[in-house]
């Protein structure tokens, strides 16, 4: 979708969401509606891909017989450099989910006329396998990942898929590819599950042939010199999500709208974009990861918000760890070093107006996002209206929050810190 479409789009939910009585052509979707006819809606679609599921008995592992050379790990770039074998399983209308592949990486051959060609019919997933010093490799959460890749399928009005099937065989390749990963501190193999449409044919409709297929990318750390702090372009003229749209999935289509959004920003001195949402200017997302604020009141007392879920945020992995973490730290269950004993957690809605006020009597403490792939990146000013608001950040590039759930996710990704979180390939 163009950008103008989507602003227009965007626009028009808005000015819907504004009016107090609805004409019969006049939906808006609440969050939970949405999920639930979806999920009614795939029963229906998917019962005879379910009845053929993903069989890990019948994997075919065919291994490569020229191997890649290895990058040094200090000159790895993220997503550039693939391991030598893939994973793919293909999917027809007519015959359900076949024998799944592990097979050299190489080239996919598809018809120009395919619907992820034409129609965008992609969504994708992202995960990190890390290897120990003894060379155990574990994975961090990936039954998370499995579960909202099947909430996306539905959302494209795929067939479903045993989400524990696909993570198994996801391990054998990670296990068959574990030469690959760096154990270089904050180094790991970056996994990309992802499906597209590849059934010929120009009609618009959901795709009569699918492939599922799994690639592999030793990576580094995010931030190779020590954490650097970024600045946000606070904007409405763009809309990254809406109301009934498909923010809240992890769909191909998703991103490339923002691509010029990212190139004004970086023009106008800034990094990266803060979305938001409404007249009131709600806070929504940063660039592509979950947006988390610390905010003090009169008190002393800090108070940790982050947008609630609906279908204009996407249910990060990163996001639901810190959440669970900060939780069981106040609850008393499993405390935090570095961190005070009563603070408040909050998903509430969070708007540029608090934002000003906050900062304009000192209590705007801190802002960072939250994603796979830099756990946290810590935000040093968001340029709004014209001004910039600046946010306080530690000698070390984090602050307080940010500076806890990266060590603490971190050490159960490495198994530093022992964790269920931890799966073990």
């Amino acid at each position: 979708m163009f950008p103008s479409a989507a602003r227009t789009i965007c626009r028009f939910n808005q000015s819907l969401l504004k009016r107090k009585t609805f004409g019969p052509l006049d939906t808006i979707i609440p969050g939970s509606t949405l999920h639930h006819s979806l999920s009614r809606s795939h029963r229906k679609l998917s019962q005879s891909a379910v009845a053929m599921n993903i069989q890990v008995s019948d994997l075919v592992v065919k291994t490569t017989d020229k191997p890649r050379a290895k990058v040094p790990a200090s000159e790895l770039k993220f997503g550039q450099t693939f391991t030598d074998h893939m994973l793919m399983i293909k999917w027809s209308k007519q015959n359900g989910w076949e024998a799944p592949e592990i097979k050299p990486y190489g080239n996919m051959e598809i018809d120009p006329s395919a619907a992820v060609l034409q129609y965008a019919t992609c969504l994708f997933e992202g995960m990190k396998a890390y290897k120990s010093s003894d060379g155990t490799i574990r994975l961090f959460r990936p039954e998370m990942n499995m579960k909202r890749m099947n909430q996306s399928a539905r959302r494209l009005a795929f067939p479903s898929f045993d989400g524990d099937r696909v993570l198994e065989l996801i391990k054998k390749l990670v296990e068959l590819e574990g030469q690959w990963i760096p154990t270089e501190p904050g180094h790991s193999l970056y996994v990309r599950p992802t499906i597209i449409g590849t059934g010929a044919g120009l009609g618009v409709g959901p795709p009569s042939e699918l492939t599922l297929f799994v690639i592999c990318s030793p990576v580094g750390p995010y931030y190779r010199t020590g954490f650097k702090p970024v600045s946000l372009l606070a904007s409405s003229k763009y809309c990254r999500a809406w109301p009934g749209g498909s923010g809240a999935f992890k769909l191909g289509a998703n991103y490339p709208t923002g691509f010029l959004p990212q190139m004004e920003a970086n023009n106008d001195g800034y990094e990266q974009i803060l979305w938001l949402f409404g007249e009131n200017d709600n806070l929504t997302e940063v660039g592509t990861m979950n947006l988390f604020v610390a905010l003090e009141d009169a008190s002393g007392t800090l108070e940790l918000v982050t947008p609630p879920l609906d279908d204009k945020i996407l249910p990060g992995v990163t996001r639901d760890s810190v959440l669970e973490l900060l939780r069981d730290h106040l609850n008393g269950s499993q405390r935090l070093d570095g961190l005070p004993t009563k603070f408040k957690v909050s998903e509430r809605p969070i708007t540029m107006i608090e934002m000003l006020e906050k900062s304009r009597t000192g209590h705007l403490k801190e802002v960072f996002g939250t994603g796979t792939a830099a756990i946290v990146s810590s935000v040093e000013r968001i340029g709004y209206k014209g001004k910039d608001i600046h946010i306080p950040v530690g000698p070390s590039g984090l602050g307080l929050f940010a500076s806890v759930v990266q060590r603490e996710i971190l050490g159960r990704q490495t198994g530093e810190i022992p964790s269920d979180w931890a799966v073990v390939v």
